[in-house]
């Protein structure tokens, strides 16, 4: 993914950012903006290249910090969006922390048009107190792009950023942002919810599960957020996140049948999972049941990847068949080793079966 998005910075988008900031400032010189920034610019990575245009805009624009950020205002919303507007937001974590209120509101107002969130983070590092005060009121925004930012931007583990100690020895310390977004209607805001408290269950799980416990599952906005922040809980069988959604504790289940429609395959191929659950209770037993690949790592060692399947809830006596089907393709962020590979079948966490197969490259 990193390297997609670096070809986003390109020569050409240079270009056309250039002559938008020439518009709104005519002491800009779009050739020799585009000259500097594209200098080495194959041999930079997706940050170094952001990075990279945020130093080169500090030469090109004016010294005044104030006056370069009215010049920002006035182009960024004439930029094409997405990830490539996040040079404005990390400008002012570079450049902006002599002058923080005039920085908080550039960087709610920039992060509508891309994200704020590892730019905060700068500011975060720094005066934390300060920081995280401002935040508590973005989360009450009637923005939801600015309210997404008062939760990711304060994030344990942000992927793509550097962890918050703070917030992983006191998780306390990021709780009325959650409060206050606990029942947002809004997906792009739920998720990030979701993913903060994910991080902290990574590190403080009695702590998160205790702070959901004062949330109400029956509004579906809060529900869903509670459901998707256990995630990582679940799929390790944590009983106690188990039970905030009324899983069987204690299964009584067994895997029949329990196939694989190849031995080897190679890379492009569909392994085609199938077996039956059958109930050993006279009750019913409401089930989550995921599968897990063990993948060959490049040391040649096995790392698993949990990948999520059904939840049923299995009356007595029942059985039910699953079939699934699973590709195996190379992405940015996979890449497939030769080797003998594991699939695991998982019901409420725990391993019922398991399987190996070839994998040929």
């Amino acid at each position: 993914m990193a390297d997609a998005l670096k070809e986003l910075f390109n020569k050409k988008f240079y270009q056309n950012l250039a002559v938008e900031f020439n518009k709104a400032d005519t002491n800009f010189h779009p050739e020799k903006f585009v000259k500097d920034v594209t200098n080495n610019l194959d041999e930079l990575s997706l940050n170094g290249r952001m990075r990279n245009t945020s130093i080169v805009l500090k030469k090109h624009l004016s010294a005044d910090y104030k006056k370069a950020l009215d010049v920002m205002y006035n182009v960024i919303p004439k930029t094409q969006g997405g990830y490539t507007n996040l040079i404005f937001p990390d400008f002012v974590g570079l450049y902006g922390h002599d002058d923080f209120s005039t920085s908080m509101e550039a960087l709610k107002h920039f992060t509508k048009y891309g994200s704020s969130e590892f730019a905060i983070r700068e500011f975060l590092k720094r005066d934390f107190s300060k920081t995280i005060k401002v935040m508590n009121k973005w989360a009450e925004d009637k923005n939801h792009h600015v309210r997404r930012l008062a939760s990711e931007g304060s994030r344990a583990r942000l992927p793509w950023s550097f962890k918050l100690d703070e917030v992983i020895k006191n998780p306390q310390l990021t709780s009325s942002i959650l409060e206050k977004l606990n029942a947002d209607d809004e997906l792009y805001v739920k998720k990030s919810v979701a993913n903060h408290l994910n991080d902290i269950s990574k590190d403080n799980s009695e702590w998160m599960l205790q702070f959901l416990k004062g949330w109400d599952k029956k509004n579906s906005h809060t529900a869903w957020i509670i459901k998707h922040a256990c995630r990582t809980l679940i799929k390790k069988g944590d009983t106690d996140s188990l039970a905030l959604f009324d899983f069987e504790k204690n299964t009584k289940v067994k895997i029949w049948k329990f196939n694989l429609n190849k031995s080897k395959l190679k890379i492009g191929d569909s392994l085609q999972l199938e077996f039956d659950i059958v109930s050993e209770k006279s009750t019913s037993q409401k089930l989550v049941i995921d599968f897990a690949v063990h993948y060959i790592k490049k040391s040649g060692e096995l790392s698993p990847k949990v990948f999520k399947l059904k939840e049923l809830d299995l009356q007595a006596k029942q059985t039910v068949h699953i079939v699934k089907k699973h590709r195996f393709e190379n992405f940015t962020t996979r890449q497939h080793y030769a080797g003998t590979h594991v699939v695991e079948i998982l019901v409420n966490g725990k391993s019922l079966c398991q399987q190996s197969f070839e994998l040929l490259i």
